[in-house]
This record gives C-alpha cells, sequence and structure tokens, in this order.
C-alpha cells in the first residue's frame, strides 16, 4: 500500500526477484482498458513480464463495486494458493483493501420516501446528527456533523431495518483465512510527495494523455458522470474538452485533486492496524531488503 507517485508497482515487480508472488491490482482506476497514461499503469513490457490480476478488466462504460472486487480479489488469491505462489496485492485504492479484510456489510438499498421523511420540518442545525445521537451514538462519533449524506445513510438504514448500522456491522461474521503482512510505502515529507505529484502529472501530459482522453471523448456512449471518467485525471481533462476550464486549470486542477487523494490515502494509513511502514527510497532493492527482513523475522 501507500499513497500515490511513490512507486508501489515498481517495488512489487523487483519483489517478484525474490520471492514467488504473483501480482493482484487493487486500483479502482487500472480496471479500465483504454486508460492507461491517466492511470499510470505500468507499461507493456512490465505486464508482459509481470501480469497483474484484476487490470483492464472492464470497459469504460461499465460499473465495478466493492462488492464485486471482493468477489473477484478473493477467488484470484484461490487461484494463486492453488499454484503454490503467494498473492501480491499492490495498489492504493485503501477502501478495496479495507473491504477484502473487514468483508462490506450487507445494507438495505436505498428508500427516497424515508429520506424525505427524515428531512420534512426539520429546519434545526445539526438535526440529523442529533437523531443519530440517540439511536447509534457509536456511528455518530464517527461521522462529522456535517457529513449529511453519510448521516442520512445511518438513519435511513434504521429506519429500513430497524437495527442501527453499528448493529448490522458487528453481525457481520467475515474473516479473511489467510495470514497477512501489510507494507506500506511511505513518502519522506510532504514536499517531497507534493513534488513527485506535479511531475507525474507533467509526465502524464507529455505521453499523450489529452489523445488517450480525446479518443475516450470521441467514443460518445461516455459521459462525465461514469466513474471511469470521474477518476482523477479524466474528470479535468474531460472537462477540459468541453471547454469548461483551460488549459493551465485542467493542469492545475490535476495537480489538486492528486494532492488531495494522497493526503486521503495517508490519512488511512495513519490508523492502519498491523502495518510495517518503509520509508521510500529511490532504490526499490533497498525497500525490498527491509521487505525481506521484516518477512524474515516473523
Amino acid at each position: 500500500m501507500g499513497p500515490t507517485a511513490c512507486g508501489k508497482s515498481k517495488l512489487a515487480i523487483c519483489l517478484r526477484k525474490y520471492l514467488p508472488i504473483e501480482l493482484i491490482s487493487v486500483d479502482s482506476a487500472l480496471i479500465y482498458r483504454g486508460m492507461d497514461i491517466g492511470t499510470d499503469k505500468p507499461s507493456v513490457s512490465d505486464l508482459c513480464n509481470h501480469p497483474h490480476r484484476l487490470l483492464n478488466i472492464k470497459d469504460p462504460i461499465e460499473n465495478y463495486s466493492a462488492a464485486e472486487f471482493q468477489r473477484d480479489v478473493l477467488k484470484e488469491i484461490d487461484n494463486i494458493i492453488k499454484l503454490d505462489k503467494i498473492p501480491c496485492l499492490v495498489g492504493g485504492t485503501m477502501f478495496y483493501y479495507n473491504v477484502l479484510l473487514h468483508g462490506l456489510s450487507v445494507l438495505p438499498p436505498s428508500n427516497i420516501k424515508i429520506r424525505e421523511f427524515l428531512l420534512k420540518n426539520n429546519n434545526e442545525k445539526y438535526f440529523l446528527h442529533k437523531r443519530l445521537e440517540a439511536i447509534d451514538p457509536i456511528s455518530a462519533s464517527r461521522i462529522h456533523k456535517n457529513d449529511f449524506q453519510r448521516l442520512l445513510r445511518a438513519l435511513e438504514i434504521f429506519y429500513i431495518s430497524g437495527k442501527s448500522l453499528t448493529e448490522i456491522k458487528i453481525k457481520n461474521n467475515y474473516k479473511l483465512p489467510y495470514n497477512i503482512f501489510q507494507f506500506a510505502i511511505m513518502p519522506p515529507n510532504k514536499e517531497w510527495l507534493n513534488n513527485k505529484i506535479k511531475l507525474r502529472v507533467k509526465k502524464m501530459l507529455v505521453l499523450g494523455f489529452q489523445k488517450e482522453v480525446e479518443i475516450l471523448f470521441l467514443r460518445g456512449d461516455l459521459h462525465i458522470n461514469l466513474p471511469s471518467i470521474r477518476c482523477i485525471g479524466y474528470r479535468q481533462m474531460w472537462e477540459y474538452l468541453e471547454y469548461k476550464n483551460s488549459y493551465e486549470e485542467m493542469f492545475n486542477k490535476i495537480i489538486y485533486a492528486t494532492r488531495k487523494l494522497a493526503k486521503h490515502q495517508l490519512t488511512w494509513l495513519k490508523k492502519w492496524k498491523n502495518l510495517n511502514k518503509i520509508l521510500y527510497n529511490s532504490i526499490p532493492n533497498i525497500s525490498v531488503q527491509k521487505i525481506l527482513n521484516i518477512l524474515q523475522k516473523k
């Protein structure tokens, strides 16, 4: 694991020299075919020599849920173990890792009538949070008072099922039946990471990112509200092609969105349990040796 632009894929490929591993991509953007430059997908040469499972499995017009990922990744893990090899998951979609480790609660679908009922005649500030606090104080303590959507969803679940979100999660008996070793490549500092992100965006544009998005844009069946086109970089370039912003604005917005993603990934990692953190090193073999040393001790 690790924030974007920290060299996770290069390190995983390097690790294959020392361990009998097979790679599984854990990235909600790398699943899409034809989206290579903007997602910093491994090169064709790297993929030929070091195949990644769960990569290029969807057309950009298709959706892909966390539940589908959970199903697919468990199947791939099982297939790799049957080959007497070690599954090595690599990527930065932290929610996918969380679903793999802890499962996905089966929650009732949204109900517009209940949402309308909850919102009716409620003008008091933080009324949703106060109502949730009375019903499910544990969830209320985890959800910010201003997080309107999550508060509404937690209340909706209670009114539909009669059970709080906390109760439903506790009853989730999912357990991953494998020994897991977790590593995260961490940036040396914020300035370093910001510079790496800026360089990555510049490289994307030099490599022909605009042309890649133009091909998707001209297909005619894709639009900006699809999960694929909402991926960082693609959304901003799509808006540029629609004349909604200038080239400079597009460039700066991609950098801003990528930095925001990295900050979000680091927030996940700060509270992640049983995590071995490895400071980034420009020489992958040094980081690989650190991983091997930790594994030997365990």
